[in-house]
């Protein structure tokens, strides 16, 4: 399963847990079976265990960091605040955010170019291009950031 599909599905759980105020878990559960039945997940119970793996790793990894994240993010958000922005941007934000600054498992510029794409797909034209400008700022005080 493409990391992009985990990303996504990642995303759309965030935002589940933010609208509807349910938990990681319940929020990912309901995800994975809606892309099993809808056949986008294929039936190979590896491939499903890794994605599963890798979405829960990502969404729980937001959550327990989300207040570090959501400072972070506010020093480079100009004229913003993390809570004013879309539901999608912010989901979008914090899921690049932690992926650039938590694991070391993805090349910060792949992170924002994933998270351009995200924001593409689930935003507008002008959520790319917001988001890009964001994580191109934090890009540049990653290293202060780690540290």
């Amino acid at each position: 399963m493409k990391r992009r599909l985990a990303r996504e599905i990642a995303i759309s759980s965030l935002y589940q847990m933010e609208m509807n105020e349910v938990s990681a878990s319940d929020a990912v559960d309901m995800l994975m079976e809606e892309l099993r039945q809808d056949n986008e997940i294929g039936a190979d119970p590896s491939e499903i265990g890794s994605t599963d793996e890798f979405v829960r790793e990502l969404v729980y990894g937001v959550m327990e960091r989300k207040q570090a994240i959501d400072g972070m993010l506010q020093q480079f958000l100009t004229g913003w605040q993390v809570d004013r922005l879309s539901r999608v941007d912010r989901q979008v934000l914090r899921l690049a955010c932690y992926e650039m600054v938590f694991r070391d498992d993805v090349p910060p510029k792949a992170a924002i170019n994933e998270a351009i794409e995200l924001a593409k797909h689930f935003g507008t034209e002008e959520s790319g291009k917001f988001v890009n400008g964001v994580l191109g700022k934090l890009l540049l005080g990653l290293n202060e950031l780690k540290s």
